[in-house]
């Protein structure tokens, strides 16, 4: 007879992965992918070195993971914020400001999940991983194109040209230096979130209006509901 595994053991190996992930992630925002060794993760996640093999049989497949999760955790974020955006404009602007906050929030694990060299080959995770993060933006442009907001395009190409901005804006070795001033941070998210809504073709005083009114309580009061790296639109 086949050994079935029990909702509960389920739950068990389940929380250990994620236990393990979360170490991973925590590593890399502190130290960057020089930080994430099976040993030093085990140690964080509370658990053997051999009991992160048996879930991630080596490096390269941790590191995969882990970008995938951080991925997953990004886009979770935009389609919260642009889902509750007025309309498909707004809610363009909303997930193009998010993802230059988010940036912004966490620039080390950003440049760890993005570009950072490795010693192991985690190039097909990464790819994987701007896709989906341009599928989503393509999606609102595509939207706002529907509802006549923006000139005709091609959406896939416009929105890998938008992240390719904003992450070379904010992470590239020309981007600014201190994140840790609230003014500057601001500044740098909402400049980039003008030259992208620009770029797709929105007129400047309306790309102007719709980046003003999103509130980003990462560098203001939070908000109810809201956390670190989220922005809130107005209606």
């Amino acid at each position: 007879m086949a050994y079935r595994r029990t909702d509960q053991v389920i739950r068990r190996l389940t929380a250990r992965r994620n236990a393990i992930l979360a170490a991973a992630r925590t590593a890399a925002a502190e130290g960057g992918m020089d930080a994430v060794q099976i040993a030093p993760v085990a140690r964080r996640a509370r658990v053997a070195a051999g009991t992160v093999y048996r879930y991630f049989p080596a490096k390269a497949e941790l590191i995969a993971e882990l970008i995938a999760d951080v991925t997953r955790t990004e886009l979770a974020a935009i389609r919260r914020a642009a889902n509750a955006a007025p309309g498909p404009l707004s809610a363009l602007a909303v997930a193009v400001t998010t993802v230059a906050l988010r940036i912004m929030s966490n620039r080390r694990l950003a440049w760890a999940v993005m570009a950072e060299p490795v010693d192991v080959d985690v190039s097909a995770a990464r790819v994987a991983s701007r896709r989906d993060l341009v599928a989503e933006i393509a999606f609102r442009i595509e939207a706002a194109m529907r509802g006549g907001h923006l000139p005709a395009q091609e959406a896939i190409l416009s929105a890998t040209a938008v992240l390719g901005a904003l992450y070379e804006g904010l992470i590239g070795p020309l981007s600014p230096e201190d994140a840790r001033d609230a003014a500057k941070t601001r500044d740098a998210v909402q400049t980039l979130a003008l030259f992208a809504l620009r770029a797709v073709g929105v007129m400047d005083a309306r790309a102007r209006g719709l980046v003003v009114q999103i509130t980003m309580p990462a560098f203001a009061s939070p908000q109810p509901g809201a956390s670190a790296g989220d922005v809130v639109p107005r209606t």
